[in-house]
């Protein structure tokens, strides 16, 4: 965390409550880190590669290609090589601009790109990957590195469609405030390689998926689009959601003709759980954010806190979450109830936001925690923090924020108000404006998900 020691200097006699939750912080992060979980995962003996402990004979393999994208893939990536060495033949993974020289390899090539709106650097990527996919053969093995945020870098349109077309119908579904699994029933069926389409490509050669989760119940076909799984979702979904979000008389004239086609029958629809190509498939979920937030609570709890898990499913708008998780937060706080004091509980998913037109900086996960700060202001030794695991919370620098009882009081005493801020979804501003608040961590490399905690001390 690059700016623990100014978050604790504001935290003033509070300071040993926020350490405590900035340690958890770091902990959840380092426990979802995809060098260990792939370490942990996928082995070498003398004659077999062991995944998630089953042994497949290196003497049936004549090639190992490596594809992958998102957030995680690229540290993933580097582990693997450490365990496999020179029996990868070739590999294409696609991280997040800006990352590529965090990871250190020599047989699997990196390519930067965009997020969350993708841009030429991610087809040129998507492209290798593909190329890779399709030059695997029977007795290849195609080990895939899938992670959150691969739905935007493995951005390979399907025939007809422009970048311009993913650009436009990513940026209206992402501001409309639609849950990410709607969001990507829609980027399926505009894709060569989402919805099981990466597998379709490299049938019949056997894949192996290693797939660090950021999807609320782990969803395989919404981790990146499912790029080699089943895609249970139509074309007819995703009309309908367009539809219902009031986005389909926005659409451009190519996402309309090529959804409308597919529902006609005129173009394939995604394979789906009965597909042959998925008989020489293996999805292996190896981090999740119910593990990011197991270990947390057993940490709460072995550092004398009464502390549970309340959900790793939680969604809605954000600041509609914040205001209940206040509630719980007041509640422990005033009444001893549901926990008694010390008490930690921890929340995992991924909130919305459906954002105005004239909307500031910020993200999910600030404007979960302003909003709590609302309702918890004035309240002794009580904290909430909320934080994107990647390390990037919406259009901002910070992986999110923590709040206390003293938050609003701070932004009275500088001028700003909470409410003003909170409103037009600039929750970055008034953070910045306090001097306390933000948690800045830079890209962690991984990515299972938002963490909330919220502590009664």
């Amino acid at each position: 965390m690059k700016n623990r020691e100014r978050l604790l200097k504001e935290g003033g006699e509070d300071w040993e409550g926020r350490s405590l939750l900035l340690d958890l912080v770091e902990l959840a992060i380092r426990v979802s880190d995809p060098r260990s979980v792939i370490k942990r995962t996928v082995m070498l003996d003398e004659r077999h590669i062991i995944v998630a402990g089953e042994h497949i004979p290196i003497r049936n393999i004549e090639n190992i290609y490596v594809v992958g994208a998102g957030k995680a893939s690229g540290a993933m990536a580097e582990a693997l090589e450490e365990v496999l060495g020179e029996f990868v033949t070739d590999g294409a993974v696609c991280v997040q601009k800006g990352t590529s020289s965090m990871f250190s390899v020599k047989r699997i090539r990196l390519f930067e790109a965009d997020h969350p709106i993708p841009g030429e650097e991610n087809i040129r990527g998507a492209e290798e990957v593909a190329r890779l996919a399709e030059a695997a053969e029977e007795n290849d093995l195609l080990i895939c590195l899938i992670s959150g945020g691969g739905s935007a870098m493995l951005t390979l349109p399907v025939e007809g469609l422009e970048l311009q077309d993913i650009q436009e119908i990513t940026a209206a579904l992402l501001k409309s405030g639609v849950d990410i699994s709607k969001v990507n029933t829609v980027r399926r069926h505009l894709s060569r390689l989402k919805g099981g389409l990466l597998a379709k490509l490299a049938y019949p050669a056997r894949v192996v998926s290693l797939i660090v989760s950021d999807i609320v119940g782990d969803r395989l076909e919404d981790v990146a689009s499912g790029p080699t799984a089943p895609d249970p979702t139509t074309f007819s979904d995703a009309i309908n959601i367009l539809k219902r979000y009031r986005l389909w008389e926005r659409c451009g004239s190519r996402v309309k003709a090529r959804l409308t086609a597919g529902v006609e029958g005129k173009v394939e629809e995604t394979p789906k759980p009965n597909d042959p190509v998925f008989r020489r498939v293996q999805n292996f979920l190896v981090a999740t954010n119910r593990e990011a937030c197991t270990a947390v609570a057993n940490e709460a709890a072995r550092r004398g806190l009464n502390s549970f898990i309340l959900t790793t499913h939680m969604e809605g708008e954000a600041r509609e979450v914040g205001y209940l998780v206040a509630g719980v937060a007041r509640s422990i706080a005033l009444n001893q109830e549901p926990l008694k004091r010390p008490a930690l509980i921890v929340m995992g998913g991924e909130t919305t936001v459906t954002m105005s037109e004239d909307a500031g900086r910020g993200g999910r996960n600030q404007e979960l925690a302003l909003s709590a700060a609302l309702k918890i202001a004035g309240l002794k030794g009580v904290f909430v923090v909320s934080f994107g695991t990647d390390g990037v919370d919406g259009v901002s620098y910070a992986a999110g924020a923590l709040v206390d009882g003293n938050t609003v009081k701070k932004g009275d005493v500088h001028g700003v108000r909470a409410e003003d801020y909170l409103q037009r979804h600039d929750t970055t501003s008034f953070f910045e404006k306090i001097g306390d608040g933000l948690i800045v961590t830079g890209p962690t490399g991984t990515n299972v998900n938002d963490v909330l905690i919220l502590a009664a001390l």
